[in-house]
């Protein structure tokens, strides 16, 4: 108990000092431990990660409430800069867009839920935090990380129907071409059936999501593991063409596109430009009508 109360009254300064201090620590038998050199070869790699946390209020500030919106801000940055960096990697590489965004920036990007999801497992009696934080932080990518760019891109579409200064003449009607989402999501819901299938058996036969013998365990590992290589490998075939996109369309139609020219493939957009009526918006593009 009066190790909770000291981390609570800790003040905003305390964090900076802790984040940079890296010293032997007492054991709960009060046994002295020294400084693995695991520990200190990660202390030294994430101490700029620790300092940057550091100015996130202490929890018992404000109710908590200051130390909730900031990190949740905190978060996104980090989020924002991993995902900034992935893509400039896949870049780099050469790889497609589409793969990048399944590969690089879907793995820093969740790797966060991944360690949440593993912590809540080893410090709850059930297993509802661990699987409910994976489900939660999809909902809440797919419901308003979607829907919520969506909204606002429409309702800036309305507003700029008939406005001379619009950047392209807008009808109303957001438009994104699908690409490859169709047969990406297919086989994301035949590999989350999968994983739905597996966490019932356990259920059944070992009496819980979590936990198990040591084999089973390492069977349900294997098998989870095995689906995301199969939903990563199935994607970049697709992507790549060696699964021809006509043939796994899933109804999305690949030939439909906005009206808008900058909204077209780029080997599209010249001809469109030189279309009547888009010569102010291929100026203001820096295409020529010539």
């Amino acid at each position: 108990m009066a190790k909770i109360e000291a981390e609570e009254e800790i003040s905003w300064g305390q964090q900076f000092i802790n984040a940079c201090m890296l010293h032997p620590t007492k054991n709960e038998e009060g046994e002295i431990e020294d400084i693995a050199g695991s520990d200190a070869f990660l202390h030294f790699a994430c101490i700029g990660w620790k300092i940057f946390f550091s100015f996130i209020p202490p929890a018992h500030y404000g109710g908590g409430l200051p130390c909730f919106v900031i990190s949740l801000a905190f978060i996104g940055i980090v989020t924002y800069v991993v995902g900034e960096f992935a893509n400039l990697f896949g870049c780099v590489l050469g790889i497609l867009p589409s793969v990048t965004a399944i590969t690089f920036v879907a793995l820093g990007t969740s790797l966060p839920d991944t360690f949440a999801s593993m912590a809540a497992a080893a410090a709850e009696k059930y297993a509802d935090s661990a699987v409910g934080n994976v489900t939660g932080s999809n909902s809440v990518n797919v419901f308003l990380g979607l829907g919520l760019p969506w909204v606002i891109a429409s309702i800036w579409e309305e507003g700029q129907v008939g406005n001379p200064d619009a950047p392209y003449p807008a009808d109303g009607k957001y438009f994104v071409p699908a690409g490859n989402l169709g047969f990406s999501v297919a086989v994301f819901i035949c590999c989350a059936i999968v994983c739905i299938i597996v966490l019932l058996i356990r259920r059944k036969v070992v009496g819980g999501e979590l936990g198990g013998s040591q084999e089973g365990r390492t069977l349900s590992a294997a098998i989870l593991i095995s689906l995301w290589c199969i939903y990563i490998l199935a994607s970049i075939l697709q992507a790549y063409d060696y699964i021809p996109k006509e043939s796994v369309t899933m109804g999305v139609d690949l030939g439909a596109r906005h009206q808008a020219c900058h909204c077209r493939k780029e080997k599209e957009r010249a001809a469109c430009y030189k279309e009547p009526g888009q010569e102010a918006y291929a100026k203001a593009a820096g295409h020529t009508t010539r």
